[in-house]
């Protein structure tokens, strides 16, 4: 499946479904179309109806994400060559005896069937452009503003600051882009920092990076290079602008010491022989810099950038937490965001700021969130409340919910409640059916009696139902009162062992975020005015991807079923057009 979102909106009672949002965003040239046809335009933006906004992954279609506008409406291409980017004043061409091995060319592997599937669905020529593009990252950052805390433009002024003082202008050519004002004609500017031209995305801004550049990894021939190697997910990090934190590190050069300059490259799962994949790298490995290191050949084409070493080598593998590299050269040049403006500004794919405004919440609104974490389209729905209302939270994991709160206090939102809770459970049932059943089988046993005695009495849970032995079927309601106390239990001591173990171990894996979650029951039908599922998928169109092996056309057709019967919860939970 490919992350291309499809954005479908259900409104009231007979009201059709909105048009499908276009996967990116289209050229300046065609913003009279997109002003015609987006969902982001009026009347959308003030209409009152309860709405249902499900972001989907349907199979296939285009994995490309979505870039920012340019004149030609198309990105730059990503192969690796001088012609395509500007190497930065410090970057050299590579040694001819190394030119081979220290660059970034990777090659995404797929599952044989599911790259047979693709390529017969997409042609073989276009799905290998796909694949190589997924491979490599897009050439900017977006970038939602809390527009409760600050505004646009003293965030736009603030980036520009950080930008230029970290040097990242550094290789990046000024980028013409298209703004609109108001209706009037189009003008164009350079900048490094964009506000979005599209309407209903003032709140937005664009960084523009640049990539890929040629790096010279061995300044000093008599020497090797010093090496860590990091995990595939730490690489994609990385190449949208992180930094190398100590839980990525999975092998690093012998003697390094903090402040040595260090080649970064990504070690990627590799076939094994039972048929699967794995990274076949154990944690601390030490490299030597020799043919026989492990996954030498393997690495070839595989190095994302060199840093300083903030720490030893005996440090890195000590501690838990932290920074291991500071990058200073990139293949690809992208800001770091980690502890930038907190709380003002959230790294966020356009496509999932786009899905909270075709949501379109109003203040005093309640509005679901389905799978929530890590809860960006939580906060925007909120901040597009003016923070009036009430957004619920879901996520099935303790962490992920402790997250969720995170943000939303970093981000001075009080309208936020998060629960733990699986989306699958989301429709809470209603007490009826049970009593009914409680209420049958209690009658059935006496039915004897009921017919010398009259009318059946049954009490279930402090609740007396009358049950008339001519009715054919009975119903009976019970009001539930979640702040009465339980009835006291026996507690055995083998409970109370395992609690004072708990109490001297300290919280679980499943808790060791600390703090204490709510969980939910579920909620009943037709309680919410909007609701959002943004339900899980094989997050294939995610970019960078360097590796594509695990997914399976069986896991592909189950991520299917799961967002159905997803989809199915979140149909119930939606209110029919009460205002």
């Amino acid at each position: 499946m490919v992350k291309d979102s499809l954005m479908t909106s259900f409104g009231s009672k007979g009201q059709s479904p909105a048009k499908p949002l276009p996967p990116s965003p289209i050229p300046a040239a065609s913003s009279a179309r997109l002003r015609q046809a987006s969902p982001l335009q009026p009347p959308l933006f003030h209409s009152s109806t309860p709405r249902l906004v499900l972001s989907i992954s349907p199979l296939p279609r285009s994995p490309s994400p979505p870039h920012p506008p340019s004149p030609r409406g198309r990105p730059p291409s990503p192969r690796m060559d001088s012609s395509s980017s500007s190497p930065s004043p410090s970057a050299a061409a590579a040694p001819a005896a190394d030119a081979g091995r220290y660059t970034f060319s990777p090659k995404l592997r797929w599952q044989p069937e599911v790259e047979e599937y693709f390529a017969a669905a997409y042609g073989r020529d276009r799905f290998a452009r796909i694949s190589e593009a997924l491979a490599h990252p897009s050439r900017y950052s977006c970038i939602r503003v809390n527009t409760l805390k600050s505004s646009t433009d003293a965030v736009m002024h603030k980036l520009m600051d950080l930008v230029c003082e970290n040097g990242l202008s550094d290789g990046i050519n000024g980028v013409e882009i298209v703004e609109q004002n108001g209706g009037d004609q189009p003008h164009e500017q350079s900048s490094l920092v964009q506000k979005c031209p599209y309407a209903g995305l003032e709140n937005v801004l664009f960084v523009q990076g640049s990539g890929p550049h040629v790096l010279n990894y061995n300044s000093q021939p008599n020497q090797s290079v010093k090496e860590v190697i990091v995990s595939r997910k730490c690489a994609e990090s990385v190449l949208r602008g992180a930094q190398v934190f100590v839980p990525g590190v999975l092998a690093c050069s012998s003697h390094v010491e903090k402040g040595d300059k260090v080649a970064v490259s990504v070690a990627v799962e590799q076939p094994v022989k039972d048929g699967g994949w794995a990274v076949g790298i154990t944690r601390g490995t030490v490299l030597q810099g020799l043919q026989s290191d492990v996954h030498y050949e393997e690495r070839k084409g595989l190095y994302i950038g060199q840093g300083t070493a903030a720490m030893s080598r005996s440090g890195i593998f000590r501690v838990l937490h932290g920074i291991a590299v500071e990058m200073t050269e990139r293949v690809y040049k992208l800001p770091s965001f980690n502890d930038v403006l907190e709380g003002e500004i959230f790294l966020q794919n356009l496509p999932s700021v786009v899905a909270a405004c075709v949501l379109d919440p109003q203040p005093g609104e309640r509005i679901l969130d389905m799978c929530a974490a890590p809860g960006g389209k939580t906060t925007a729905i909120g901040i597009l409340m003016r923070d009036k209302g009430e957004v619920v939270a879901l996520d099935r994991s303790h962490n992920k919910v402790m997250d969720i709160l995170k943000l939303a206090s970093e981000m001075d939102l009080n309208c936020i409640k998060a629960y733990k809770l699986d989306a699958l459970k989301s429709v809470r049932k209603t007490e009826e059916a049970t009593i009914v059943e409680m209420v049958n089988s209690h009658c059935e046993a006496i039915k004897t009696l009921a017919e010398d005695s009259g009318p059946c009495h049954v009490t279930v849970d402090g609740t007396a139902t009358n049950v008339n032995e001519e009715s054919s079927t009975t119903t009976v309601v019970q009001s539930v009162d979640e702040q009465n106390p339980e009835p006291k239990r026996y507690v055995s001591k083998a409970e109370l062992r395992k609690n004072l173990r708990r109490m001297k171990n300290g919280p679980g894996r499943n808790n060791c975020s600390g703090g204490r979650v709510e969980k939910s029951k579920g909620f009943f039908p037709n309680s919410f005015d909007r609701v959002l599922l943004d339900a899980p998928c094989s997050a294939l169109g995610l970019r960078p991807r360097l590796f594509a092996g695990e997914e399976t056309l069986e896991s592909l057709k189950t991520h299917a079923k799961y967002q159905r019967r997803m989809f199915d919860q979140a149909v119930k939970l939606v209110s029919p057009g009460v205002l």
